[in-house]
């Protein structure tokens, strides 16, 4: 088991999914990933879920508030900070756009909802008795973490300065790494136009085309079927029932 007990700063800490159908998301990601759930009351009446795996915090849930309405269901990918206020100043200066925060959440850390110059979305956490993730890089979990770009020079400037990411580049993909450590990448989006720039999580599997057959038996659906990446795995995108996309992978050994 992988366990982790502090992020740096810099590092992927917490995915988070907003969705329209907590219950149904609930019953599809637990049984595609064998994921236990700890619900906690938000304090207007809906719940925080908690989706763990070996009893350690592996991604989160919340229903889309009132307040969000006509945000489609997503994921959302937070980056550890050492100070919430001064990444989000920091943010701003490169161009970035603050959508809330920062905040502090009770006492488990403050954050802030952040986008990128060409609108794709994520958030920084200043953890205080809350690290995020506790589990990761193995099956049914969190391994990477992808920005689905328009401009791969603009958004390289942005994050490298924000976070002081190296970029690890070539033809076809960019790598970012902290330190000596890969910690995601960035490829050109194909998505259509209507679809913004986006960071995507992906989950480690032990069989990619088995998993994408489960996740069709419940709902989800693939954008393509399931593919080779050279020297890395076999991979493809879905949507779970709601439309929230994400990535499967079976990495090499």
């Amino acid at each position: 088991m992988t366990v982790v007990n502090a992020h740096a700063p810099g590092a992927f800490c917490w995915i988070e999914l907003a969705t329209s159908d907590t219950a149904s998301a609930k019953s599809f990601y637990t049984q595609l990933f064998g994921w236990t759930v700890n619900e906690s009351d938000m304090g207007d009446g809906s719940m925080y879920t908690i989706f763990q795996k070996n009893g350690r915090n592996a991604a989160a849930m919340y229903a889309i508030r009132p307040d969000q309405q006509g945000m489609p269901p997503n994921w959302m990918s937070y980056i550890a900070v050492a100070n919430a206020d001064a990444a989000t100043d920091k943010a701003k200066s490169l161009g970035g756009t603050v959508h809330a925060g920062p905040f502090d959440v009770s006492e488990s850390g403050r954050m802030s909802v952040l986008a990128d110059p060409q609108g794709a979305m994520f958030s920084v956490w200043q953890a205080n008795k809350d690290i995020g993730i506790g589990i990761r890089d193995e099956v049914n979990t969190l391994c990477w973490n992808e920005l689905q770009a328009r401009d791969i020079e603009g958004s390289k400037t942005f994050y490298v300065s924000l976070f002081g990411w190296r970029a690890k580049e070539s033809p076809e993909y960019t790598e970012f790494h902290l330190g000596e450590h890969a910690i995601g990448g960035m490829i050109k989006s194909q998505a259509p136009p209507e679809v913004p720039p986006h960071w995507l999580p992906y989950f480690a599997v032990d069989d990619c085309d088995a998993t994408v057959a489960k996740a069709e038996s419940l709902g989800g659906h693939p954008f393509f079927p399931p593919m080779d990446i050279a020297n890395v795995g076999r991979f493809t995108v879905m949507a779970d029932p709601q439309g929230a996309a994400f990535a499967v992978i079976k990495l090499m050994m």
